[in-house]
């Protein structure tokens, strides 16, 4: 009976080991299973995180590419523009040139046409004899003569200095030539025609003779 005891107890102390044993294990392969769990799901945070990282950069890069683009066509436009304004203002100065060209061109062609009409008033006036210059005829010519000359000094309108000036070919068109020791070598000694000038370029050269 006594053997029979022991041996149940033997047998159920066997049977606890076992169930210890088994409990162990499972109790091991449970915490492993954690652990795995645990890195896991560690290992799954890190990768969203770098996931949520790798968006963020896309993000910000993508952002970057769409301010480099924005600033590109600013700068793009900005330059077309800045050409645009140089061109126009280029074109400004060429098309007021041309216009004063054009201006002074057609003043001058008009100047030309009326300087006869002075030379005659001139002529006419110069050959009145003393005694008639009082006549009221003459006196209005002499009026509207002055008038004109008034309206071209106003216009710019100048007459070349000619007479004891030295000769300038620029201003002065010599048609005769005398050798006299009175005057000085190139000097004007005689003005045939006035010459005009308008503003400062010359309309009409003076004609005049020359001492050598």
């Amino acid at each position: 009976m006594a053997k029979k005891k022991e041996a149940t107890q033997d047998t159920e102390e066997k049977v606890l080991e076992g169930d210890a044993q088994e409990t162990g294990a499972e109790d091991v392969e449970a915490k492993e299973t954690e652990a795995a769990e645990e890195t896991a799901e560690s290992e799954g945070d890190s990768a969203g995180e770098d996931e949520k990282n790798e968006e963020e950069a896309s993000e910000k890069s993508g952002k970057k590419e769409k301010k480099d683009k924005k600033d590109e066509q600013i700068e793009e436009l900005t330059d077309k523009l800045k050409r645009q304004m140089a061109e126009f203002d280029n074109f400004r100065k060429r098309t007021e040139k041309e216009k004063s060209q054009m201006f002074e061109t057609g003043a001058k062609s008009i100047i030309e046409k009326v300087l006869p009409v002075v030379d005659n008033f001139e002529r006419a006036l110069d050959g009145v004899p003393e005694e008639e210059k009082s006549n009221a005829f003459v006196e209005g010519m002499d009026k509207i003569y002055k008038q004109m000359m008034t309206m071209f000094e106003e216009a710019g309108v100048t007459a070349i200095e000619a007479a004891g000036k030295e000769f300038d070919p620029a201003f002065h068109n010599a048609v005769m030539h005398i050798d006299d020791d009175a005057y000085g070598e190139n000097e004007v000694v005689e003005e045939f025609q006035k010459g005009y000038m308008y503003r400062d370029s010359v309309v009409r050269h003076s004609m005049v003779k020359v001492a050598n």
